[in-house]
């Protein structure tokens, strides 16, 4: 320990035991108990009671008859706990009656305090500390702390309940796995006294009929197999699966949910899941569950590796139904592929889904969520009924706007219940994106256009349900899309997009800023992907789209001047967005791209546009755009200067960013890291001081915001592996130059940032690059920003000032 934390204890250790002290707040002692953890897993735990008695006397100050507060005594049994983990020290804190005056009938079981769901929580969570050796074995049983931590599970606190029930698996854990080491089965008379108990307790909770007492033993059961691998477990489970088995016989099924994550985690177990039984068990659930119970169970069965296959058949059925159930609740064109066929297709009804609308929205939506986790899977069934999914998708979208065409009754039910509803319609789209991964009938194809094309002119779709259609068409434009290398689109794709840019032309002057935004995301993408196709580019330069992109540089919402601002880089990269001269002046040509966004940088007032603006002009540079490819130092060095100045940290990490790039088009690549020839390295220091990088770098050296610090010196541990030769010896120059530029330094790290540096020589740079130690800053820059602040003697400084026993000059004012 550390001596300055060992010199503040016994203070700490006072104040925790005066119940006139103010409390020292959670986190604080969650922090202090973190710490301790750490020193014990580091050392004696008994060495260090011996060496620093004040944590005894705490403990057993605890065990008066007083006024502690809930969250002190919740604190002492978790510190007793984590003391007694080590078996040595556990005998040394029995010896002195401490163990069983906190844990047993004497301490906080017997007291008023126990009312207070923190000290149980606090009772329990100390006795999964000491849990680790055969002493503690013998003392929980003796103790009668197993009834406690049954009793427990019943706590109607949550939290406290959910602990009882992990407790309950690390005593059977630490029972079982060192007696049966290498036995494959148990009899009942093989198990331990206190493993038999829980055993035993878990069965009455099986044999059950009250609800809540099956769920408390399925959620122990469904933790034992998740976390314990020990052979163990297959005794375990042959002795409880026919009690879990028997549960499916009653009307309901009691613990739906519960039964479905234990017969999933015992299926995920590498010692159990060769037992035939367990796969048995899973099939009868799959069952005798509702569709929406059932779900679960069925989309883990087909993500595991190894499972029978009848089982992933039946599992897979039950996964398609509600989507079968859509297919057949509309009339569909002839030769539409069904998602079941055969006699269990044959006995879907549209009336089999809930009949509220929330529980059928919430069956729908949950199965495209299970179906759209499974489609890239490569365990996933096969094959993969790709064109049913499809229509049902189309299917399930135009029920949601209303144009589904009802076979029945019921789905005209169907059709009211989910008309309108965009939880649905979100996940229809975002099922019918991942759809686009695979193949499918041309016609299906069309279908699936058609109806985005639907939900993007429509004026009823949401903005969250907009920005869902422009994500699900840009995902299927590319899958549709002509290889690479081709020189134009397809027919049939150049007339969808020659749609897109219609109704992208309406949605860029919707009074929505939210549906503004998105359209300017899928102009991007767009742009990206098709700008360098002929027939895109005719398309796009026929319609107003690029001018309605430059006026939303000018938009009132800066989250739309921000992608207004990514999606004039992007148009311009491309040569789509030309300075045609102004209507009512044609003398006067408008501003240029490079220009406008400067303009953006220097002038908006927010910091997403302006972060925005930094990030096209370093893609610019990085790319060769023609307009910065011309002169990149004159197109640098206003870009630069401005976010050198700005207030945006972000913005000043693009800027230096862009430096990084610049300096890499001057002296070649960061690796491998070979210096620049001589003549090279004076002409590339000579443009960096025209543009003023060097001034930029070191004053973000000593930035506030330590992302700004970390990126300065990367950019120039950069140049300086390029200066200075491999063996070469590091002569640091002199003169007034260098003196002024170190003055200058040093004045900056003191905090003092006004004064420039003036023009500089590249050879002062380079004997200032010198000199400075740069590998350990960065160093220094890598530790977290509060690593002093947030190490133990910080810790015990604050908690201590907090009750004034420390002078104000001692206080760790962090």
């Amino acid at each position: 320990m550390d001596p300055e934390c060992a010199r503040l204890l016994p203070a700490l250790c006072a104040v925790l035991a005066d119940p006139r002290q103010p409390v020292a707040d959670d986190t604080c002692l969650e922090k202090l108990l973190d710490w301790f953890k750490a020193v014990t897993e580091a050392g004696s735990s008994l060495l260090l009671l011996q060496e620093h008695p004040c944590l005894v006397e705490l403990l057993l100050h605890v065990l008066k008859p007083q006024d502690l507060s809930s969250r002190i005594l919740s604190f002492a049994l978790r510190l007793a706990g984590i003391f007694a983990a080590q078996e040595n020290c556990f005998q040394f804190l029995q010896q002195g009656e401490l163990l069983p005056g906190l844990f047993g009938e004497p301490g906080p079981l017997g007291a008023a305090a126990w009312a207070a769901p923190s000290v149980r929580s606090g009772w329990i969570q100390g006795l999964h500390s000491l849990a680790q050796h055969p002493s503690a074995l013998r003392f929980l049983a003796d103790s009668g702390a197993v009834d406690t931590i049954f009793s427990l599970q019943g706590d109607p606190s949550l939290f406290v309940a959910s602990a009882a029930g992990q407790l309950l698996v690390r005593v059977l854990d630490l029972a079982l796995r060192g007696p049966t080491e290498g036995r494959v089965c148990l009899q009942a008379w093989d198990w331990p006294a206190c493993a038999r108990r829980i055993v035993c307790h878990l069965e009455d909770c099986l044999h059950s009929e009250a609800a809540p007492r099956v769920t408390q033993a399925l959620h122990v059961l469904t933790t034992a197999f998740g976390h314990c691998h020990g052979l163990w477990t297959q005794g375990l489970w042959a002795r409880l699966s026919p009690l879990v088995a028997r549960l499916l016989e009653k009307d309901p099924v009691p613990a739906p949910h519960a039964l479905v994550d234990l017969l999933l985690s015992v299926a995920r177990s590498s010692v159990l899941s060769s037992d035939p039984g367990l796969w048995e068990t899973a099939a009868q659930t799959l069952s005798r569950l509702s569709p929406t119970q059932a779900g679960p169970l069925a989309a883990g069965i087909l993500k595991l590796q190894d499972c029978p296959q009848a089982l992933r058949i039946q599992a897979f059925g039950i996964l398609l139904q509600p989507l079968a159930h859509i297919l057949e609740a509309t009339t569909q064109a002839p030769g539409t592929p069904r998602l079941l066929e055969g006699p269990t297709g044959d006995l879907m009804a549209v009336d089999t889904l809930p009949p509220s609308k929330s529980a059928c929205v919430g069956l729908l939506c949950s199965t495209l969520a299970h179906l759209e986790l499974l489609q890239p899977l490569p365990q996933r069934p096969s094959p993969w009924p790709q064109a049913p999914l499809l229509a049902a998708a189309v299917t399930m979208l135009r029920f949601g706007n209303g144009s589904a065409a009802p076979s029945s009754e019921a789905g005209g039910r169907l059709c009211a219940m989910l008309v309108g509803c965009v939880r649905v319609q979100r996940a229809a789209l975002d099922f019918l994106g991942v759809l686009s991964q695979g193949l499918g009938p041309q016609e299906l194809v069309t279908q699936v256009f058609a109806i985005l094309l639907e939900y993007l002119v429509s004026p009823d779709s949401s903005p969250t349900v907009l920005k869902k259609a422009f994500q699900a068409t840009l995902r299927w434009l590319l899958s549709s899309a002509t290889p690479p290398g081709c020189c134009d689109l397809e027919p049939y794709t150049q007339r969808v997009l020659r749609e897109l840019l219609a109704v992208l032309q309406k949605r860029l002057c919707s009074p929505c800023w939210e549906v503004r935004d998105s359209g300017l995301e899928f102009l991007t993408q767009m742009t990206r992907c098709w700008g360098g196709q002929g027939g895109f580019r005719q398309a796009l330069l026929a319609s107003e789209v690029p001018e309605l992109t430059r006026q939303l540089l000018q938009d009132p919402e800066s989250y739309v001047r921000a992608s207004a601002v990514a999606a004039v880089g992007q148009l311009s990269s491309r040569g789509l967005l030309a300075a045609p001269s102004s209507p009512e002046h044609p003398a006067v040509p408008q501003k240029t791209p490079l220009e406008e966004l400067l303009l953006v940088l220097t002038t908006d007032s927010e910091g997403f546009p302006r972060r925005a603006a930094t990030r096209v002009f370093t893609e610019w540079l990085r790319d060769g755009y023609a307009d910065v490819a011309e002169d990149p130092e004159r197109s640098v060095a206003p870009v630069l200067q401005a976010a050198s100045r700005d207030l945006d940290w972000e913005v000043r990490v693009q800027g230096l960013e862009l430096a990084l790039v610049f300096l890499e088009q001057l002296l070649g690549p960061r690796s491998p890291s070979t210096a620049a020839p001589p003549g090279a390295l004076t002409q590339a220091l000579q443009a960096l001081c025209r543009v003023q990088l060097f001034e930029f770098a070191f004053r973000s050296l000593f930035d506030c915001d330590r992302p700004v610090a970390q990126k300065s010196c990367d950019l120039l541990l950069f140049l300086k592996a390029k200066a200075t030769p491999s063996g070469s010896q590091q002569e640091v120059g002199d003169g007034p130059n260098v003196a002024s530029v170190e003055a200058a330094l040093q004045r900056w790290r003191a905090g003092e940032q006004g004064q420039p540096l003036g023009e500089l020589a590249p050879e002062a740079i380079l004997a200032v690059l010198r000199s400075m130690d740069l590998e350990a800053l960065r160093d220094t820059l890598a530790e977290s920003s509060d690593h002093v602040e947030r190490g133990p003697r910080s810790l015990l400084q604050d908690m201590l000032a907090t009750v004034g026993v420390l002078g104000d000059n001692e206080a760790d004012c962090y």
